[in-house]
């Protein structure tokens, strides 16, 4: 009781009183909403991005994977920010930087233009998601913050499904030709409805330290150190996956053992620049947190099979079938409905279930997966949109139970005043995973598809068996944690 009513104090002393807490969650969900969907919705308007103008293939390549690599870049050190000086601020800097950037994209008039903007706008994205776990970890506590944490695994879901959906929708309605544009201006609206209100709803920064010896701490407390040598090895690591196509060379595989290298180095630099008594960059005392480590590894295997399906589906259905951009995200809606209503549910019961139910919700996703597979065997036809609606359905229901819940567990025990960084690395593991995935399924999809004259739907089936097995991997991951934790409690008594 004494925990429950310190933590409600500080969160009342922060500026997040009870009545304004949920209407704050809903300003951050809409902005990581806004953030994610552009990681999905530009995969339908490739085509009218090269009719628009006349993009090359590098070019729209760079366009998917700019996007993803500096969003991924700054998730850690924006969320050191956050947690060192005001999160409100950080973020309301990255939501004016994203709507801007989004006019930018619309705007562009050549390959050129669009690529430098949607760099820009991935590093906006990645200075506000870290933000919104940060909060959450501020503002909630117990059940209502498995609550807030489903909500936001709902958004990850519905926002990474429904782009191919709205990206659809909005050149059917805008036509092929500049239908692109209006991918990005759709944030705009949003961005400057969302600004004033997060301005007024969220918490401010906490009390700062008086004297000058906590001026002096703060004054390190960026590990400017650290962040060159995160932000080299995160680079380097990305840039092999998320380019996969387009260095056709083996030699650019030997990037991962050099990225390897440098992340081994940071981790040196983080471990002497504590015992220097400055503040690292991240934690990682964390890591020795079972519920973090091996929450951090799950969603990494996870995120590597699931956003890779969204991927091979689209192209099945447009390049092999000829669906339309309409057609193709509605063939993904029953996974984004499955996900996000369950993800809602999720968060309210992983305090009953815990690791379990992470579990459950991953045998669900396989079953589906494997479910999708079976039905493109039975199905090869312009109806195969039908008959893969009820096993991703079981999919997306699976998954709702995986991302918010194992998010929760994962954040559990960590420390407010390290929520931002954490979940940057979190949500860092998650964009390396994609980009690992999207490039490993990518790659035995393409090598199906190319083998036998276009074989569409065995490239696709191949494709599903990879992520299913990647899931396979993070359902491993929980059956450890479930096994650890039971022994961990047998041994106690």
């Amino acid at each position: 009781m004494e925990r429950a009513d310190v933590a409600q104090k500080r969160a009342e002393r922060d500026g997040a009183r009870g009545d304004r807490r949920w209407p704050a969650l809903a300003v951050c969900l809409t902005a990581s909403f806004m953030t994610l969907l552009d990681i999905s919705i530009v995969n339908v308007a490739l085509p009218s991005i090269k009719t628009g103008i006349d993009a090359s293939q590098s070019g729209l390549q760079w366009v998917l994977s700019g996007y993803a690599l500096t969003f991924g870049l700054v998730l850690v050190p924006a969320g050191r920010t956050g947690d060192v000086h005001s999160r409100r601020a950080v973020f309301l800097t990255g939501l004016a930087l994203f709507t801007a950037t989004s006019a930018l994209a619309g705007a562009a008039q050549n390959e050129g233009w669009l690529v430098g903007a949607r760099l820009l706008q991935g590093v906006a994205g990645g200075i506000l998601v870290p933000q919104v776990s940060g909060f959450i970890q501020q503002m909630f506590q117990g059940a209502e913050r498995g609550r807030a944490f489903g909500l936001l695994g709902a958004t990850i879901g519905v926002s990474t499904a429904v782009g191919p959906l709205l990206g659809g929708l909005l050149i059917e309605a805008f036509g092929a030709h500049e239908g692109w544009r209006w991918v990005f201006y759709v944030n705009l609206p949003i961005g400057l409805a969302v600004l004033p209100l997060a301005h007024r709803l969220l918490p401010g920064p906490p009390k700062k330290e008086g004297g000058a010896e906590g001026r002096e701490r703060r004054k390190g407390d960026l590990d400017p150190g650290g962040v060159l040598l995160l932000g080299a090895g995160t680079v380097v690591l990305l840039l092999p996956f998320v380019q996969e196509e387009q260095w056709s060379s083996p030699l650019k595989w030997l990037l991962v053992p050099l990225a390897l290298l440098v992340l081994a180095v940071f981790v040196g630099w983080e471990r002497r620049h504590a015992r220097r008594g400055g503040e690292p960059l991240v934690d990682l005392g964390l890591f020795r947190q079972r519920s973090y480590g091996l929450g951090v590894l799950l969603s990494l295997l996870y995120f590597a099979g699931f956003t890779a399906i969204f991927f091979i589906l689209t192209l099945y259905l447009q390049n092999g079938l000829h669906y339309s951009a309409l057609e193709a995200g509605l063939s993904v809606m029953p996974f984004a409905l499955g996900s996000g209503g369950a993800a809602a549910v999720g968060g309210r019961i992983v305090n009953r279930f815990g690791r379990p139910l992470v579990a459950f919700g991953l045998g669900m996703v396989i079953v589906g997966l494997l479910g999708t597979a079976l039905a493109v065997h039975l199905d090869t036809g312009r109806t195969v949109g039908w008959a893969t609606a009820a096993p991703l359905l079981l999919a997306g229901l699976g998954s709702g139970l995986v991302i918010s819940p194992n998010q929760t567990l994962t954040l559990s025990e960590v420390p407010v005043a390290r929520a931002g960084s954490a979940g940057g690395v979190l949500q860092t593991a998650q964009r390396i995973g994609s980009a690992a995935g999207i490039a490993a399924v990518g790659s035995v999809f393409f090598s199906k598809v190319n083998s036998r004259g276009a074989d569409w739907p065995g490239g696709f089936q191949l494709g599903v068996l990879t992520s299913t097995g990647l899931a396979a991997l993070a359902l491993a991951v929980a059956l450890i944690d479930i096994l650890g934790g039971r022994n961990g409690d047998a041994d106690a008594s």
